[in-house]
């Protein structure tokens, strides 16, 4: 693992949880996305289920990179007939430890978040064809 230096950017990093609802191609009609600002769009993961603070890892699949309007937005319509998204917390993240020189290109990253419902240590692995997503 490399440790990384704070970030340089004027601009702190933004993260969001979404609670997502009717999604066509999600058979329990109910996931979170997780949000990470990344440039000009947000590297985001599907979590299957919330990780709770010193639980066990809960599965998550990377998905296409998130416009960054959804950072913003406390909840609206998916575009294409895509279900519901609700903001259910925000905040920032800085980057603690990746595997190589783009951090959030990484496929094993922790972050810090201080947010207004979520806060604290976040590692984010790949398992297998996925992701798993630990919190604390």
């Amino acid at each position: 693992m490399l440790l990384l230096a704070a970030k340089t950017t004027d601009m702190p990093a933004r993260f969001v949880l979404l609670e997502h609802t009717s999604a066509p191609d999600d058979p329990t009609g109910r996931h979170f996305d997780l949000l990470l600002e990344n440039g000009s769009a947000c590297r985001t993961w599907r979590l299957l289920a919330l990780p709770l603070a010193g639980g066990p890892a809960v599965a998550a699949i990377e998905l296409p990179p998130h416009r960054l309007e959804w950072l913003d937005r406390l909840e609206g319509e998916v575009s294409g007939g895509r279900g519901h998204a609700r903001r259910i917390a925000a905040g920032r993240y800085e980057i603690l430890t990746a595997s190589d020189s783009e951090p959030l290109a990484s496929d094993a990253i922790v972050l810090e978040l201080t947010g207004e419902a979520l806060g604290g240590r976040i590692a984010l692995r790949t398992a297998g064809a996925g992701w798993a997503v630990s919190l604390g």
